[in-house]
């Protein structure tokens, strides 16, 4: 019987201005929410000129953390999922802070990247405000990022990231606190140029609506109506009356709004301008807003995965198709890789849901870089996965995928799979040896089946075993498998072939 938990799932963002957590309940025909924790961090504001986050920021990213994972302590492992956004993207010292907020929350953390966040964003806001019909545009105006979509349903048709956000904004032209026209004028220029790589093709889709969520938006909402600037959403004259307003009381601590929190006055200058900026445009007419945003759309992003609606699957069979990928060849060693899987499962202790997952995506990706050209085509089709937009994959999933791929014939990129976590490194370079022997087992392309084999697994000794004189029937299987015993010895295995 399945314990009350296993129902309970929890998303986090670790946003560049504010940390989120949602945890929720899945009772089979709805979610229900049971909690929500906000707190801000403002990460954003302790990147320095060279992008390094501060100790200090550090520590209170910790200290949220460490209160997070004490609320989700008791939730399965598979059933919480922790994204980082803009900050954590730019910051060069992410992996050190990655591997202490991981102790500190007790879970892993990935880095999505900015079309991913606002897949995610859109999807938040499809769930809390349905509707089929109408083509929707929707922005999200975060610390260190502003992320715009154009959707339907639950389908998104554009996606951008744009590096203007509330915090990057304010601390770059309002970081004394005065307000002044120049100052905002200056401010909206910057996003204006930033919005100006995407205005013509967002306004030749064109939308029904508009919404907006997230702090920034929900704030500037709640002031224009506190202010009777607007009663139903925001509109651009409201806007205009509202710069109007801040301009007039010339520094944040004039700003009288019983509506603005004193921790977000700091970052309200540089997300009114980001927002202003978008109307303009964009030529927005009015805008509501939906309390849906990032953490909803990765709450359900993750209910899906474990009901298997995974986007991921969706997203390579895209790729598939786009690279003209030999489905046939892909499926027979597919089933060649499961029965490897099988056997070295327990020894190796990998995980059927996700290390199994893996090495079939990188199986039906793995002649993708063919596209390019033969020669070395294990290293175009790990460029070719490092540089795409993957909905559903996290920047490390992506890399993982990658160094597979790439390392799925001939000598390994030692390089390239030190890059990792040094915890990630041994279960990558088990799934490799699948992959690699699976792949080999099929060089040849015959649609003739495989005779059945054992493998076997003692840490980093393995031993294949095959039916008697089937090598000698297949020599050059035999010479392809002599040479791969040489590659894998580079890497610390024995292979033993009977």
């Amino acid at each position: 019987m399945a314990s009350p938990e296993s129902s309970i799932y929890a998303a986090v963002d670790l946003g560049s201005n504010s940390f989120h957590m949602i945890v929720a309940r899945d009772t089979g025909k709805e979610i229900q929410l049971i909690d929500r924790i906000r707190d801000m961090v403002r990460l954003a504001g302790g990147l320095d000129d060279n992008n390094k986050l501060s100790d200090d920021a550090m520590t209170v990213a910790f200290q949220t953390l460490e209160r997070f994972g004490q609320r989700i302590n008791e939730i399965p492992s598979e059933n919480v999922r922790a994204v980082g956004t803009n900050t954590l993207r730019k910051a060069k010292n992410g992996p050190a802070f990655l591997a202490r907020a991981r102790q500190a929350l007790g879970h892993p953390i990935e880095i999505i990247s900015g079309i991913e966040e606002a897949r995610l964003i859109y999807m938040g806001v499809a769930h809390t405000v349905y509707n089929k019909k109408d083509r929707r545009l929707v922005i999200d105006i975060g610390g260190g990022s502003t992320e715009i979509i154009i959707g339907k349903g639950f389908e998104t048709l554009l996606a951008e990231s744009l590096y203007i956000g509330s915090v990057s904004v304010s601390k770059r032209y309002f970081d004394s606190g005065e307000i002044s026209a120049k100052k905002m004028r200056n401010a909206k220029l910057a996003c204006h140029q930033e919005l100006e790589t995407i205005e013509a093709i967002y306004r030749e889709k064109g939308w029904d609506a508009a919404i907006g969520t997230s702090g920034t938006i929900l704030t500037i909402n709640d002031v224009l109506h506190e202010s009777g600037w607007s009663e139903n959403g925001i509109t651009r004259a409201s806007l205009e009356r509202l710069i109007d307003a801040m301009v007039d009381a010339g520094h944040l601590n004039k700003l009288k709004f019983s509506t603005l929190p004193d921790n977000r006055k700091p970052v309200f200058p540089g997300g009114v301008a980001v927002l202003s900026a978008a109307f303009e445009a964009l030529d927005i007419k009015s805008m509501t807003v939906s309390d849906g945003a990032l953490r909803e759309g990765l709450l359900y992003d993750l209910i899906g995965r474990v009901h298997d609606r995974d986007i991921r699957d969706k997203t390579v069979t895209s790729l598939i198709t786009r690279y003209a990928v030999d489905v046939d060849h892909a499926t027979r060693i597919e089933k060649t890789a499961k029965t490897c899987f099988a056997q070295v499962q327990a020894d190796w202790k990998l995980d059927r849901k996700h290390d199994l997952k893996m090495v079939e995506w990188a199986i039906r990706l793995h002649e993708i870089g063919l596209t390019i050209a033969h020669s070395h085509y294990q290293k175009h089709g790990a460029y070719l996965l490092n540089n795409s937009d993957m909905p559903g994959f996290s920047r490390q999933t992506q890399a993982e995928l990658a160094i597979l791929v790439g390392n799925h014939r001939r000598k390994f990129v030692l390089a390239e799979i030190q890059s990792l976590p040094e915890e990630n490194i041994p279960g990558i370079l088990r799934l490799c040896v699948i992959l690699r022997l699976a792949i080999l087992l099929h060089r040849s392309r015959s649609v003739d089946a495989l005779p059945d084999f054992r493998l076997r697994t003692e840490d980093t000794r393995i031993e294949l075993t095959f039916p008697e004189n089937w090598l000698n029937d297949h020599p050059l299987t035999g010479a392809d498998l002599e040479t791969e015993a040489g590659y894998l010895s580079a890497i610390g295995f024995r292979l033993i072939i009977r």
